[in-house]
């Protein structure tokens, strides 16, 4: 919902008035440790109520998590604007290196996630995950840097990539350069 709301220029409320029912999550990209709300009717509220009380769900004393929580939504909009800048500077790096490995649809680029189309039978998504999270000697002796990059086989022809708070426009970089780095290692 807030990077919905962050990359439309919207109000969460301006999404959320055509749903029944809204679960916000604190964490991941508004950066508190747990934590999440659900909205909806009274009857609604009132069901899950007992439904989480019935499965042995809540905390005693939840003050702090709350105030990080409070806080994640105070700087969503900046938080989320700076992982849909770097998602972005990704997907345009990559697309940029113009690789018959893969290509990417840069106008669904509208938040945090990037999706990448593998193409060919060779490497899988699952090949390239593997590839581009393990560090060889190979790469440090070339590039200087041994970098993991941990992205998500989401298909049988798609990867995922994903940034969060804790992924800076430098990390962003990085992983840009380790992609580029096994492109030219598979096509040799």
């Amino acid at each position: 919902l807030m990077n919905a709301a962050v990359a439309q220029r919207v109000e969460p409320a301006q999404i959320a008035q055509h749903c029944d029912s809204v679960s916000l999550c604190f964490s991941k990209g508004l950066g508190a440790p747990c934590g999440a709300v659900l909205a909806g009717s009274r009857g609604f509220v009132g069901e899950a109520w007992r439904v989480r009380k019935l499965l042995g769900g809540g905390m005693r004393q939840a003050g702090v998590l709350a105030a990080a929580a409070g806080l994640g939504l105070q700087r969503a909009e900046e938080t989320l604007r700076r992982d849909h800048d770097n998602a972005r500077s990704f997907a345009e790096g990559i697309h940029m290196l113009d690789s018959p490995l893969w290509s990417i649809n840069l106008a669904a680029v509208e938040t945090n996630i990037v999706m990448v189309n593998v193409q060919g039978a060779w490497p899988s998504p699952a090949e390239l995950c593997e590839r581009l999270r393990a560090v060889s000697e190979e790469e440090v002796a070339e590039t200087g840097r041994a970098v993991s990059v941990l992205l998500l086989p989401w298909s049988a022809r798609t990867l995922r990539a994903v940034w969060h708070r804790d992924i800076s426009a430098r990390d962003t970089e990085l992983a840009r350069r380790k992609l580029e780095f096994v492109a030219r290692k598979c096509q040799e």
